[in-house]
């Protein structure tokens, strides 16, 4: 059921009875009747779900689901009947056919011992202008589907209704146009910004004419490199370049769905002011969205929520003000939109799905000799939200109300949702080959040939779930990358070499929020450094309640032996390896009036090795 797909030589409710027929024998599917319904509604061929929105006058989508069900039912014994061979024969002595018209709109077709009643006001619709007044005719129902077979001379009245006749011509309602540009993203080459790379890295092309870029390894051979780009080029729709490449998680697969409290009331709050430049950011990031499909407009949701512009800041780093003293500060390199679900995630019942420990991440993905980095193109929008949810995150900005089809940014329970879809479309390669935390997916192997299989298992695995990623973000063959702020290669885990910097040069704190903002910076590589937490003493001193915030000289004395010591012990390579779990550990302790410690270890070829520290 999950893999159903209508046969080339199969009518719509050939298709339907076959899929019902595979219902029967597994029971015990576990799928609801509109997930069904769904499914088989993905597998069927572009003109036959073209029929089916237009005989429900485009609102298919939004039936309850036992109604949905019984009208593909009712639309396969209809179909049936008209495929059905010699069943109209008008010239026949023995038969006779009438039309009968009635007041309400309702007109029956009689032929033979068999009546058909058809609405007329659903068959004809008013043309959008005068001159299409002889030409414009909107069928529907049973003679919508019989334009789209492949031949019309096989029942004579369909060949009246539907063959170019009297002027008269068949035409199907469009969806709003968008530039040229956006409709021919997927048909061209996308035309990209190549950024300088660094040492170990080049671009690579997957297409004529130096297209479709990719990052891979420089250091590889050049057997090597054709036997990746073939693997590549092979599942090249795994890979996206434009956000017009994302066409969304098969909902059967993952959808997010909104839970309110028993006591929810909705909320509608008004709009929010924006200056020109916040203005212009909206309009553009609306617009992409929109004809990406992410969005739609929408005007009768019972929840709003208002629309907040906020710079859009680089990593910490460490520059001069106007005193000459050195602060840690973000740059603003530009805008970003978001929308303020505050009001919605308040009254929204919490998802608990756990995230995986960092650190058991990075004693599984550490000690390989190739490294494959992978990351999701644009993270939340590649899920789809239950259709009943979809208004709940509607929200409003100068254009008018819009609401999400696709998981946007800001929902409480969005990364609870991604990561269990993340789990469940690699459940068979997580802790082998492959580790994910939310979208950065590392692949990797003791040899090439083995992560190159095991690429290829992923990137199979990305298409038959849709799900794309993003060739900027993604490393293919390296020997070493930063996963989760971390340097992990063959021989063990580093540390990122630009964080000890800005560690390094962070200024002497001046306020408790300062002295946080130190001690988590210096405490995130805290298992790196031995008897952390007797040096950090006086500082966390400082932190207790109801403290006075003095800085003395022990103050000083510690931050500027953290920074020694940290700077020593963290350059130096490695500086912590994996755990192997066939050999015997070693554990060492030491305790202080002030603080505990312990080291746990192992010998390798008889010489120790540090697996992690721990203080307190």
């Amino acid at each position: 059921m999950t893999t159903f797909s209508q046969k080339d030589t199969e009518s719509s409710h050939q298709a339907w009875e076959r899929f019902k027929d595979s219902l029967m024998l597994c029971p015990h599917h576990g799928f609801g009747r509109w997930r069904m319904v769904s499914h088989f509604c993905d597998g069927l061929t572009p003109k036959d779900q073209q029929f089916i929105e237009t005989t429900c006058n485009g609102n298919f989508m939004y039936k309850d689901p036992k109604d949905a069900f019984d009208f593909l039912d009712e639309i396969a014994e209809k179909s049936h009947i008209w495929s059905t061979p010699n069943t109209f024969e008008p010239n026949s002595q023995n038969e006779k056919s009438s039309i009968n018209p009635y007041r309400n709109g309702l007109m029956q077709l009689s032929f033979g011992n068999m009546t058909l009643e058809l609405n007329i006001f659903n068959i004809c619709k008013q043309p959008a202008n005068n001159e299409d007044v002889d030409k414009e005719v909107y069928m529907i129902e049973i003679i919508v589907q019989n334009c789209f077979n492949s031949s019309f001379s096989s029942d004579p009245l369909q060949f009246c209704l539907v063959q170019e006749h009297n002027g008269w011509i068949p035409k199907y309602e469009e969806l709003p146009t968008v530039s040229d540009e956006t409709k021919s993203s997927r048909e061209k080459a996308p035309k990209c910004d190549l950024k300088p790379l660094p040492a170990g890295l080049k671009y690579a092309f997957l297409g004529e004419d130096e297209t479709y870029h990719m990052v891979i390894s420089s250091k590889i051979e050049l057997l090597h490199e054709g036997m990746l780009l073939k693997v590549l080029k092979d599942h090249r729709t795994a890979i996206g370049w434009t956000l017009s490449y994302i066409k969304g998680i098969s909902p059967l697969v993952c959808t997010h769905q909104i839970f309110l409290e028993k006591d929810a009331k909705p909320v509608r709050q008004a709009q929010r002011r924006l200056n020109p430049t916040m203005k212009e950011v909206v309009q553009k990031e609306a617009l992409k969205l929109w004809a990406a499909g992410v969005i739609y407009p929408i005007s009768d949701s019972k929840w709003v929520s208002p629309t907040q512009v906020v710079p859009k800041k680089s990593g910490v780093i460490v520059v001069e003000n106007d005193n000459g003293e050195m602060v840690p500060t973000r740059v603003t390199i530009g805008w970003r939109m978001c929308i303020d679900y505050r009001k919605l995630n308040s009254v929204t019942r919490k998802d608990h799905f756990p995230l995986p420990f960092l650190d058991q991440i990075l004693e599984r993905v550490t000690g390989h000799m190739y490294y494959c980095f992978l990351c999701g193109y644009s993270r939340y929008y590649q899920i789809e939200i239950s259709l009943e949810d979809q208004e709940k995150t509607t929200f409003t900005c100068p254009f008018g109300t819009l609401a999400f089809r696709k998981m946007p940014f800001g929902l409480c329970n969005a990364s609870a949702t991604f990561q269990r879809c993340m789990i469940s479309i690699f459940s068979d390669m997580v802790e082998k080959y492959l580790e994910v935390f939310m979208d950065d997916i590392t692949v990797f192997g003791d040899s090439f040939y083995d992560c190159l299989s095991n690429l290829e298992n992923v990137l199979i695995t990305c298409k038959e779930k849709i799900l794309v990623l993003n060739w900027e973000k993604c490393q293919f063959m390296v020997t070493s990358g930063t996963v989760l702020g971390h340097i992990v290669y063959h021989k063990g885990i580093e540390v990122d070499k630009s964080k000890i910097d800005l560690i390094a040069n962070l200024p002497i704190p001046k306020t408790v929020k300062e002295k946080r903002s130190f001690l988590g910076h210096a405490g995130f590589y805290r298992r790196f450094l031995q008897n952390f937490s007797a040096i950090a003493r006086p500082l966390n001193n400082l932190l207790e309640k109801d403290a006075k915030f003095d800085w003395n000289y022990a103050c000083q004395e510690a931050l500027e032996e953290l920074c020694m010591i940290g700077i020593k012990m963290l350059t130096s390579t490695p500086v912590i390896q994996p755990p192997y779990w066939s050999m015997a550990f070693e554990i060492m302790c030491d305790a202080s009036d002030g603080a505990i410690g312990a080291v746990l270890g192992q010998r390798k070829d008889k010489k120790p090795v540090v697996a992690t520290h721990a203080e307190h």
